[in-house]
């Protein structure tokens, strides 16, 4: 019995031995010192270049690594120290030879003394069951040379056994999935859920943002519970998603092979691993194992006053149609995004007249709270001396691709000051509605700015007693596109007088289906066929317009179609051109539309044969499998045969997502007294009244009036001189895209995309008495730029590669209707100029000393310009066609 208890206690003895000797990470044996060879290498390309035509480099060294003390009471409690020798620094492309930018350079000279030696210093980690419990270093070190140790330290934070859990390492705090199998186990970190503070910023809308793609994966072969080698590698690629010739890529890896061991120091004694500390060495500090932000220093940079004097040449007004005008806007908002106030203001006191609308648009687009304080100290809302500047200042803030609370709440007040312009002050309430809904896209709609805004916008809509008030917070509504206001939009829309029912409709024709309601389409059901009251035609075909685009039911449409051949006659025109554009196009409702037409009632001759010079057409600019452009032209004409609106929309579309690019609207009424003609129902009573209003990027801009009122016509008409009034002009900032990387390596990467155009939109209605004709014409001209920029720094070498695409274009829209007999003779031509389209890609590596290395291709073809087809009778695609030029490439020194 004796002997058999004794033999029990050895057991439980030995039970106890193995499992205090079990690990659930690394573990580090006794009195050994480790060596170990280590490569970290980063390669920057296009999405799918190849990697030996990459650009990039190796930093490679030899790692110490000892067991300083483990806890008495558990072995999964650890503190080892790690330690860099005989770095390197060499290019990742083997093929660059004599242009290696690192030939003849040793590792002191490329990095830098101090940084070398900050570099060789050890750092101690402490280690948990496997997880980084400290990570300690000296203090006041280079912050990108602690990075890069944080990034050899985190390789060797894993656990043994498979799972799931959050980890902190040098990529922030993320979710991490081990896969472990006898001898090797596999680390997948989902990069997308790590959280580490890093600035950055996207435009919110799909169509003009950027898609980006990560992956980290780290495989570890294990031997008795060590690393015998470690093989990580971390991959972000982005693409543009509406053109994918703006792409890139990133792929950092790193290897760590164990080569030897041998004898080491002697374990430390001590339960606290705080006083181990302190024995080794008073300078270690427990330090973020998270990469920290740092920022190289730009070395022989121009100052903000000296880029702007080397660049103010290309934005003078009449060089704005050039791409390389856009070009140096773009690359000025950089600058200006780490300019200071003074710096700012300082430019804009001493700027001239005719270029202090560009600078204005630069400035705003910058979009700092540096750039806001400055032009708002340097414009005076109170004076009319500056309208033009005011403008540009509020449709850039429209047109702001990430703005926030601040901006908003800076145009609340300036709305409830002074104003020397009543044309700005209404500007000022529609850029609040455009604020509200990208603030309201981007899960802002409860920011205390915007919940204010949303009570102006409806509150003053209720309580407008001018019609001009009316009027502006209608536009306010129809960039805000708030929910709350669809009431209130119906009530004007039924029972509004011509323009505030025509503008209510518009507005509901801009909200997604499901705000569209069953009750929204019983009032405009009433409002098409005229249940309660008359209405202007212009009313009653948006109303129609708004039905067939949501989701219609079986009998709207048939009473749509049967109503044909009861309206004016060019109405009539209208309709059935409207019903055929929805068949031969296939929306949405083609299909209930097809199936109406199956009774007799609705599909005969009569109805089908209308006559009329009312038209609407729609067609594509440009179709692929994930991406179309497309236009659509449709002109109501009174039965006079003066045009009574036409309205020309542009749309991109990617996927489900879509981009309302612009929106030329130009309207006329109360003309029949000039050619002794009689009006149509429920026109008889209006002014006189032409104007254009106009949607650019989504933003609804202000309208702008030809002529109002007899009086203004009759000189207007004897004074015409057919000039194009200017609706938007300006430089704008479309796509903005910023993302900073922490890489695994311990790295930092950049990933920048901008887009700008330089736009001119300008209309023009000409009318003749003598030759009994009108002509409208639009117009519209840009030049777009759109670069794509990535960096992957250490300080002390930088890599990278740079994107740009640009091209001149325009498209012009005339109709020339001649009503000297009927039916009058209309002809309509949409035409798109010839267009250069150019490429440019430059690789390049950068010593910090300056030296360096660069490839650059470019790349041009030329769109040919073309006429697109405006009728049903000629509906083929217009095919462009394109004249590619040799592709170019050079690389060497600079």
């Amino acid at each position: 019995m004796i002997l058999l208890a004794v033999l029990f206690l050895c057991f439980i003895s030995s039970y106890s031995a193995s499992v205090k000797g079990h690990t659930t990470g690394l573990s580090l044996n006794n009195d050994q010192l480790y060596r170990l060879t280590y490569a970290t290498e980063v390669f920057v390309d296009r999405s799918k270049g190849k990697l030996q035509d990459s650009v990039g480099f190796r930093i490679s060294s030899n790692v110490n690594v000892v067991l300083l003390w483990r806890n008495p009471d558990g072995d999964d409690d650890q503190l080892i120290q790690i330690t860099i020798t005989d770095v390197n620094v060499e290019n990742v492309n083997p093929q660059r030879g004599e242009k290696s930018i690192f030939k003849g350079k040793s590792a002191p000279k490329v990095i830098g003394k101090e940084n070398l030696e900050a570099l060789q210093r050890p750092v101690l980690l402490h280690l948990i069951h496997g997880k980084v419990k400290e990570f300690y270093s000296y203090q006041n070190e280079p912050v990108a040379i602690q990075n890069l140790k944080r990034g050899l330290a985190s390789l060797f934070q894993m656990q043994l056994s498979s799972g799931t859990s959050n980890e902190v390492d040098i990529s922030g705090n993320c979710k991490v999935t081990y896969q472990a199998s006898q001898d090797s186990v596999i680390k997948i970190k989902a990069l997308d859920s790590c959280k580490i503070a890093r600035s950055g910023f996207s435009t919110p809308n799909q169509v003009l943002g950027v898609s980006s793609k990560a992956t980290s994966v780290s495989t570890y072969k294990i031997e008795d519970s060590f690393v015998t080698a470690v093989l990580a590698e971390e991959t972000h690629a982005f693409r543009l998603n509406f053109l994918q010739t703006i792409t890139g890529k990133i792929v950092s890896k790193q290897k760590l092979e164990l080569k030897t061991t041998e004898a080491g120091p002697r374990l430390r004694p001590g339960k606290k691993v705080e006083a181990v500390i302190k024995a080794v060495d008073s300078k270690y500090t427990a330090i973020p194992i998270v990469g920290q932000v740092f920022q190289s220093e730009c070395k022989g940079c121009l100052s903000l006053s000296e880029h702007w004097q080397s660049i103010r040449s290309h934005l003078q007004p009449d060089s704005l149609s050039k791409a390389e005008s856009v070009s140096h806007f773009l690359a000025f908002i950089q600058h200006l995004r780490t300019a200071k106030k003074e710096e700012i203001l300082q430019i804009l006191k001493a700027e001239k007249k005719e270029v202090l609308p560009q600078l204005v648009d630069a400035v705003t687009s910058a979009q700092t709270p540096d750039s806001l304080d400055a032009i708002l100290d340097f414009l005076d809302f109170k004076s009319d001396s500056s309208i033009i500047l005011q403008e540009r200042f509020l449709y850039a803030c429209g047109f702001a691709s990430h703005p926030n609370e601040e901006l908003l709440r800076t145009l609340i007040r300036t709305f409830k000051g002074s104003f020397g312009s009543n044309d700005i002050r209404e500007t000022v309430m529609i850029i609040i509605g455009a604020l509200v809904r990208k603030l309201c896209q981007n899960e802002g709609c409860k920011l205390q700015a915007v919940v204010e805004a949303k009570k102006l916008i409806l509150g003053g809509l209720e309580k407008a007693e001018k019609k001009e008030d009316t009027m502006m917070y209608l536009l306010a509504l129809k960039n805000a596109l708030l929910p709350e206001g669809i009431p209130l939009l119906l009530k004007y829309a039924e029972a509004g007088e011509g323009p505030l029912s025509h503008l209510a409709t518009t507005t509901l024709q801009r909200y997604d289906v499901p705000f569209i309601t069953d009750e929204v389409k019983k009032t405009l059901n009433r409002i098409y066929h005229q249940n309660r009251k008359v209405h202007e035609k212009t009313v009653r075909t948006t109303a129609a317009a708004v039905i067939l685009k949501n989701n219609p039911s079986y009998m709207e449409v048939k009473n749509i179609l049967l109503s044909i051949g009861e309206l004016p006659k060019e109405m009539n025109k209208y309709m059935l051109a409207v019903i055929q554009d929805i068949l031969h196009f296939e929306m949405p409702a083609s299909k209930m539309v097809r199936r109406v037409l199956k009774e007799m009632v609705a599909h005969n001759y009569d109805r089908f044969s209308e006559s009329g010079s009312s038209s609407a057409y729609t067609g594509y600019i440009e179709r692929g499998p994930h991406s179309a452009s497309t236009y659509s032209l449709d002109i109501l004409y009174s039965g006079s045969g003066i045009l009574r609106r036409s309205n020309l929309n542009i749309f991109q579309y990617i996927g489900k997502a879509d981009l309302h690019g612009s929106q030329v609207v130009i309207e006329a009424q109360g003309l029949e007294a000039l050619i002794a003609a009689t009006p149509d129902e429920g026109e008889e009573n209006l002014d006189s009244y032409a104007g254009m209003s106009a949607i650019l990027f989504d933003i609804q801009l202000r309208p702008v009036t030809f002529f109002n009122g007899y009086s203004d016509l009759m000189s207007k008409v004897l004074s015409a001189s057919g000039d194009p009034v200017s609706v938007v002009k300006g430089l704008i900032l479309l796509i903005d895209h910023s993302q900073e990387l922490q890489l695994q390596s311990g790295l930092k990467a950049n990933i920048e995309v901008q887009g700008g155009l330089a736009i001119d939109i300008s209309g023009a209605m000409e009318f003749s008495l003598w030759y009994r004709e009108s002509k409208t014409r639009v117009k519209n001209r840009v030049a777009v730029v759109i670069t794509g920029d990535i960096t992957v720094d250490s300080s002390f070498v930088k890599a990278g590669l740079e994107m740009s695409t640009e091209t001149e274009a325009g498209l012009e829209f005339i109709s020339t209707v001649q009503f000297s007999q009927y039916p009058f003779l209309v002809c309509m031509q949409m035409d798109k100029y010839e267009a250069p389209f150019r490429r440019f890609e430059t690789k390049y590596e950068r010593l910090a000393t300056g030296r360096g290395y660069v490839s650059r291709k470019r790349k041009e073809s030329v769109l040919a310009g073309c006429e697109f087809p405006l009728h049903q009778e000629n509906s083929d695609m217009c095919k462009a066609v394109f004249a590619p030029q040799p592709e170019t490439t050079s690389g060497g020194w600079f």
